[in-house]
């Protein structure tokens, strides 16, 4: 089984049954793998969830507001799992994307994908307990084009896991505060999820981290180079309000990052 065009099969594969399929497959048969590094990588402009979900910009993108009906209950939950979707071909698309690397480095990428598929799973199942499916609601497209400005390794790895999932630890400890305010029993499963996604989604920050650092060393590059990368990537960044600083720190984030982050005098 080549390596390299199995994957991009996967990452193509827009039937959500049939693509966690040939992974698991894929996996399964991780004895037989063969690398063919002189294989060149092909730029995936169209995220594989275009065939099924119609996309907006995120400005008029459905708003996360409320919890009294089943459609709200669904927004969030289709939000959120939207993300966990583009995470996984982002996952597979750092293993297909990057040859010539170590191949703990590929082991990393494919765990991240089983542990997003699961995360997918784990919400899909909710989005069906309030009577809706993936693609019922509006998606946009933003973290899928992180993802075509960040196509060398440094980048990917700077904008996707050590930006894009590093404020995903922010966002969840968010949502779950703002959802433990219903007293609802719903909400208290959805919680119960994202606790979940929460502590594992830190082990793939420290991934990001692990290789971005990486990249920085085999590059020279000093760390701070994260900075610049996220400037160009997305031209005007905002300092944060509110941050996970014990699970940022915990996933490779230095107290003087978190300080440059943050838009208040912190200690950490």
């Amino acid at each position: 089984m080549e390596f390299f065009g199995t994957l991009m099969e996967i990452i193509t594969c827009w039937d959500i049954k049939k693509k966690f399929n040939l992974f698991e497959k894929f996996m399964n048969d991780r004895d037989n793998w063969i690398f063919n590094h002189n294989e060149e990588s092909t730029i995936f402009q169209k995220a594989s969830y275009e065939n099924f979900c119609t996309l907006v910009n995120p400005k008029i993108a459905p708003k996360r507001r409320g919890f009294n009906t089943d459609l709200k209950k669904a927004t969030l939950i289709h939000a959120i799992l939207h993300i966990e979707y583009s995470a996984i071909d982002l996952a597979l698309d750092a293993s297909y994307r990057y040859k010539n690397m170590p191949l703990e480095f590929y082991n990393d990428w494919l765990e991240v994908a089983q542990d997003e598929i699961r995360h997918f799973q784990l919400l899909e199942e909710l989005l069906n307990e309030v009577g809706y499916k993936y693609g019922d609601l509006p998606v946009h497209n933003s973290l899928w084009e992180a993802g075509l400005k960040s196509l060398n390794l440094i980048d990917r790895m700077a904008v996707i896991p050590r930006w894009h999932e590093a404020n995903g630890l922010d966002a969840n400890e968010k949502i779950i505060q703002r959802l433990r305010s219903y007293n609802d029993d719903f909400a208290n499963k959805i919680i119960n999820a994202l606790n979940i996604i929460l502590e594992e989604e830190i082990p793939h920050v420290q991934k990001g981290d692990k290789w971005f650092k990486y990249e920085c060393n085999r590059l020279g590059e000093d760390y701070s180079i994260y900075f610049d990368i996220i400037e160009r990537v997305f031209e005007k960044v905002k300092k944060k309000d509110y941050m996970n600083i014990t699970a940022r720190k915990e996933a490779g984030f230095s107290c003087n990052e978190i300080q440059k982050l943050s838009n208040k005098n912190i200690e950490c």
